[in-house]
């Protein structure tokens, strides 16, 4: 069954209040050794190139321009760092599995990329974007394992599912979340998106909002 938002509850209500908060962009890294420590918990999205990462984040925050958005694969080209109300990092990283961009380039922005996924202990999920209408793809599944060894939580969320038949959603969605089934570090449950209509993005608000780091009561 596919993940439908649920109803009014105190979880989403503090969901909703959150990432409607100041978001704004801190900085971008490019090198592994100018990575600053935040001292906040982080979370990052990462995916092939052009699966929807940038419009996911400004779907999520309610705008449209804190990520950039671009038809051009390869467009995010280091790690951009967001701070959302100051207790949860939003981290945008290079997309992979894009054809165009110059192989010694491409080399450089995964190292980078695996190089924080790897070792960031800050880091407390990755958000694995899988486009709807191509399902996982081979350089996904070897993303997959590479988060399976390092023992990373990482959580499968499909985009751009209103671009699926309504006949095929159901289908889609079963299939993904089987495959879940057979890798350790996934969070078992598949969530289906749409930063167009805002389906699946009050459940995907959820799940993130656990992270934030809560001011301590007064």
């Amino acid at each position: 069954m596919i993940l439908m938002e649920q109803p009014e509850n105190k979880e989403q209500d503090w969901a909703d209040w959150f990432f409607v908060q100041d978001c704004t962009f801190i900085m971008g890294v490019v090198k592994l050794q100018d990575l600053p420590e935040f001292g906040l918990p982080e979370v990052a999205f990462i995916g092939r190139s052009n699966v929807g990462k940038s419009s996911l984040i400004n779907g999520l925050v309610g705008r449209k321009k804190i990520a950039r958005t671009s038809n051009t694969p390869g467009r995010t080209q280091e790690l951009n760092f967001f701070s959302l109300a100051n207790m949860l990092l939003l981290v945008d990283l290079p997309g992979y599995g894009y054809a165009e961009a110059p192989k010694k380039l491409v080399e450089k922005w995964q190292k980078v990329m695996k190089g924080y996924l790897r070792g960031r202990p800050t880091l407390q999920r990755a958000y694995l974007l899988i486009d709807s209408r191509h399902g996982i793809k081979e350089n996904d599944i070897e993303m997959m394992k590479m988060l399976d060894e390092v023992a990373l939580s990482y959580q499968i969320i499909l985009t751009k599912f209103d671009k699926l038949k309504i006949s095929e959603q159901n289908a889609v969605y079963e299939k993904t979340q089987a495959q879940v089934k057979e890798h350790p570090a996934a969070h078992p449950v598949v969530i289906a998106t749409s930063s167009a209509t805002g389906h699946g993005m009050g459940a995907l608000r959820r799940e993130i909002a656990h992270f934030a780091q809560k001011p301590a009561a007064e």
